[in-house]
Parts: structure tokens; sequence; C-alpha cells
């Protein structure tokens, strides 16, 4: 895509929505375009949003030095995007 290409509304401000990770209720902060990304992401595998968080959150947890969850579901999305990811398959 080029530069003059680029959709205005991708620059949205990011938006707080709650999920639920093993049964506890916790607010994420991400931009709407990453919203939209983990609710296709969720569809591909036949999960709800919340399962997925959920495995991305379990994932972040292993790591040496855990990201924030908001970083590590970009991050993830990203991998997955680039199809690196086997995380939440």
């Amino acid at each position: 895509m080029d530069l003059d290409e680029t959709r205005p509304d991708i620059f949205h401000p990011p938006v707080k929505r709650s999920v639920t990770i093993a049964g506890h209720q916790t607010s994420i902060t991400l931009e709407p375009l990453f919203w939209d990304l983990l609710k296709q992401a969720a569809d591909v595998r036949s999960l709800p949003v919340n399962a997925l968080v959920a495995r991305i959150d379990v994932a972040r947890l292993e790591a040496d030095e855990p990201p924030g969850l908001a970083t590590a579901i970009r991050l993830w999305l990203t991998d997955d995007l680039l199809g690196k990811s086997d995380e939440a398959d």
C-alpha cells in the first residue's frame, strides 16, 4: 500500500474494552485496527475473542520478560499476519 493510499481511519485513537481472562475482567486498550484484526484471528480459529486473548496472555507470561497484555496482543497479531504464530492455533 502506497502512503498516498493509506486510509485515514487507521489512525483512530485507541479504544478501551473489557475482556474476561480466566474468569477475571480486565481492560485492554488497542487501536480499532488491532481490535478488528483480533476479531478476525479469533473467527479464523472459531474462538471467542476472550479465549484468544487468554491464549495470548498465557504465551506472554511464559516470556523471560513479559510485555504488557496490549503489547503482547499487537506483537502476536503482527507475528500471525507474517504467518509465524503457532501459539493460539
